[in-house]
């Protein structure tokens, strides 16, 4: 009886090595020997939806993501919360890490010199292109729970738009475009801190957020109007229904009202997945409103209003008069009306809902 336990024993060791040298071994296979279908299956049980979806077994180049992006401060935040919503998509937090891999190829890809150094190693852009699509992949599905559609927001990742339209042929990318005026006012009155934004400067912040404005709009436009779609935040706040509408056609995916009340699904299952240390996520818990949108009138020095026109040229190109203050930016839907007057008054100085 004592052999036989030991030999019982004995068995369940040699499987349990075998198991472990298995995944171990299975865990060290190359990138590009999974390329092709693997990223999210190990995810898909973990899922626990209230209906049945169609999730993929495989995401991959040829997967129709989404990629929201724009200015900081410009509603990112508020679009992403309000897709998420979505039944059938996920996007997520902020990955941050995304726009710093974009930003690195995008340096090498100016350097020539870099880029004969690159080719002398071996490090062709066919083999850069490889590398750096399977490392957004492995972001964008491990950073979230399974969907049929997946979503990325990391604002300045549009700066990439040519370059992510060709890792991924069949992406869709949303561009935010909001009022530098009220961008820039909500950046500086909250303290968000942006890379090579002087914070003390509302001059310098409008000259750099016309600088990046110019280059995602730029791409945007060049790209096709299958794959790339502007959403101006203003419009998207006062009719909500109706921009989101248009989006999801724009998506090809199905309407479903539970976009218009993104505030009752945060921190549900399938649901609205906030960062705790994101500066947007005490204002996207909110409903839809307008409270945000002319915060800004006042607050702009004279002589930064009056060289406006020069200063942020990109304001007349996306169809804002530079020299209106307040700017004329529409009627809201009356349903809009009952969801901003409870919150009027709540911060003082401030944007209080949703730009980011």
């Amino acid at each position: 009886m004592r052999k036989q336990t030991h030999r019982v024993l004995l068995a369940c060791v040699v499987i349990s090595s075998i198991t472990v040298f298995y995944l171990s071994f299975s865990a060290m296979e190359c990138p590009h020997s999974r390329s092709r279908g693997a990223w999210g299956v190990s995810q898909q049980l973990s899922r626990n939806l209230s209906y049945p979806l169609t999730v993929p077994v495989e995401y991959n180049e040829d997967s129709p993501l989404i990629f929201v992006g724009g200015v900081p401060r410009s509603g990112t935040t508020l679009m992403r919360a309000m897709l998420d919503a979505h039944p059938e998509v996920r996007c997520g937090e902020e990955t941050r890490v995304i726009p710093r891999l974009l930003a690195m190829q995008a340096t090498w890809s100016r350097s020539a010199r870099e880029r004969v150094r690159l080719d002398e190693a071996g490090v062709t852009d066919e083999v850069l292109d490889s590398a750096i699509r399977a490392f957004l992949l492995e972001i964008i599905v491990g950073h979230g729970e399974p969907a049929p559609r997946l979503c990325n927001k990391d604002p300045f990742a549009l700066k990439s738009l040519t370059y992510l339209s060709k890792l991924f042929p069949h992406a869709k990318f949303v561009l935010m475009l909001r009022d530098g005026r009220a961008t820039v006012h909500s950046m500086i009155s909250r303290k968000v801190t942006i890379t090579g934004f002087d914070l003390t400067s509302y001059r310098d912040c409008l000259v750099k957020w016309n600088r990046a404005m110019e280059v995602m709009y730029d791409q945007c436009r060049a790209a096709s109007e299958k794959s790339c779609l502007p959403v101006r935040y203003e419009q998207l706040v006062l009719h909500p229904e109706q921009v989101m509408r248009k989006l999801l056609q724009f998506l090809d995916l199905p309407w479903d009202t539970a976009v218009l009340h993104h505030e009752q699904l945060i921190g549900k299952v399938g649901g609205v997945s906030l960062s705790k240390v994101e500066r947007s996520t005490d204002q996207v818990v909110n409903p839809v409103n307008t409270e945000a949108l002319s915060k800004w009138v006042g607050k702009i020095p004279d002589d930064v209003v009056k060289d406006m026109a020069d200063i942020a040229p990109m304001l007349r190109r996306l169809g804002y008069d530079p020299l209106a203050n307040p700017p004329d930016y529409g009627k809201p839907d009356p349903i809009l009306l009952s969801s901003t007057k409870p919150i009027q008054g709540a911060k003082a100085n401030t944007d209080v809902f949703h730009p980011s």
